[in-house]
């Protein structure tokens, strides 16, 4: 149902359930209802929907949802007061036309000021409600809104992941090709696991932790090839590092981020160690130690030409799950490196 065929509904709903409660009320009485005053309470609730119709119409004409607080509360009770005291003359005419017309009563100064209070009311509760449906439909449009721009933005960032990571993978395994046959095998079938598992993270925001870890341990093995002794790996994963979803690519940008900038950079090469633990809070803190020295902190902002590595993790963390999770990387005395994320135990606000 769009959002025109739901507002007709709840007018004819809301103004007919008004008119439904008048008129049981006073067939509860002594002298009963006739058909003339319930055709007359059915007139008077079409002109509650009419002039409510078009007091909509004046709102949405003259934009009052940009107005100040203080000028849009002026002009609501103002309006509200004015189409009260209509509301009023349009009753006496409503019932001068059916016959029920008593002037005597519904002429006294008591009635009128009864009369014009209920009207003040139900255009009170309408305005109140039309403004609060505003609203919150402008507020769930938002979120929508924002919630597809992350999606395009995370799509952009894992799509500049992919050619990355492959070409790094082939990089890793050329050099076998020709100088040991039966290991290149060996990397050609972990090459095709780390495509399978590319292909596969484009449909899915989160994955499980398990996925994510095999393949970067196959990752470490085609760099362990090119590395020989010089590269040593360490795993110190807890079991409770498994019951956790994270963003695919992940651990191993941080991992291949510590072999570029770390390892390869040290002509005796050095270790690369992954500790995955959980916190006192269900969060997830994942650090990756690796033999080197940060001499300056490096820029996490997102690049001008759309650069990947560790400014496209600290993105993806931002877009999923806001400030949640958190990112640093820092020196651990002079002989290495970590990098720490910590990512919560919890859903995702939207879906890829």
């Amino acid at each position: 149902m769009n959002r025109i065929s739901l507002y007709w509904l709840l007018q004819i709903l809301g103004w007919g359930g008004i008119a439904f409660v008048q008129i049981f009320f006073v067939s509860l009485s002594d002298l009963g209802i006739s058909s003339v005053q319930t055709w007359a309470f059915i007139a008077i609730s079409i002109f509650y929907l009419l002039s409510t119709h078009f007091l909509r119409f004046i709102v949405k004409k003259y934009d009052w949802f940009k107005l100040g607080i203080s000028q849009l509360l002026f002009q609501s009770v103002l309006s509200m007061l004015a189409l009260s005291f209509v509301n009023v003359v349009v009753q006496f005419l409503i019932n001068g036309s059916f016959g029920i017309l008593d002037s005597q009563r519904d002429f006294g100064i008591m009635v009128i000021l009864a009369n014009l209070f209920f009207a003040f009311l139900f255009y009170a509760m309408w305005f109140l409600l039309y403004f609060l449906f505003h609203f919150l439909d402008n507020y769930n449009t938002t979120l929508k809104y924002e919630a597809k721009i992350n999606q395009i933005r995370l799509n952009h960032l894992k799509s500049q992941l992919n050619p990355h990571f492959i070409f790094n993978a082939l990089n890793s395994v050329r050099a076998l090709v020709d100088e040991d046959p039966d290991k290149a095998k060996g990397a050609i079938t972990r090459i095709s696991n780390i495509l399978r598992f590319s292909l596969m993270m484009d449909k899915k925001q989160t994955i499980e932790f398990e996925d994510e870890l095999n393949t970067v341990k196959d990752y470490l093995t085609l760099e362990s090839i090119r590395f020989e002794e010089r590269l040593q790996v360490e795993y110190n994963i807890e079991d409770e590092a498994f019951n956790y979803k994270i963003p695919p690519m992940m651990l191993q940008t941080i991992v291949e981020n510590a072999i570029k900038h770390g390892i390869s950079n040290l002509v005796k090469g050095g270790l690369i160690e992954i500790k995955c633990r959980e916190g006192l809070e269900d969060d997830l803190y994942i650090q990756v130690k690796n033999s080197g020295h940060l001499a300056t902190p490096p820029s996490l902002k997102a690049k001008a030409d759309g650069g990947h590595g560790l400014s496209n993790t600290v993105q993806r963390l931002r877009l999923i799950y806001g400030e949640k999770a958190s990112f640093r990387i820092f020196n651990s005395g002079n002989q290495y490196v970590i990098t720490e994320i910590k990512i919560p135990k919890q859903r995702v606000t939207f879906e890829s």
